[in-house]
């Protein structure tokens, strides 16, 4: 089975044989062997799916093109917003009783 890791940057060829750029946003699951793609928020085999190109390493994504830079940029401010709206919080760590001072 043929596996795509997280942020992939690969091509979707939809049932109308089109060939979409899109990422894959999770891994591929390896119990249905479905791949969860940003394009339509998908989940599709593994024979639907190719690698980018124009990918060099493991997380490249290809900016040649405008959709690719209009893409990244419509996902930063996504995220941006998202990240914005998170509430940080600290965990606390559990208290260590000290059992004796070291000399």
């Amino acid at each position: 089975m043929k596996t795509y890791k997280a942020n992939a940057s690969v091509i979707y060829t939809d049932a109308r044989g089109r060939k979409i750029d899109t990422f894959v946003i999770f891994d591929t699951d390896s119990h249905t062997g479905l791949t969860h793609i940003n394009h339509e928020n998908l989940k599709v085999s593994a024979d639907q799916l190719q690698i980018h190109p124009k990918t060099v390493g493991d997380y490249h994504m290809p900016l040649n093109d405008a959709f690719s830079f209009e893409m990244l940029k419509k996902l930063r401010d996504k995220y941006a917003i998202i990240d914005s709206t998170k509430k940080a919080t600290v965990s606390r760590l559990p208290q260590v009783a000290q059992l004796a001072k070291a000399s």
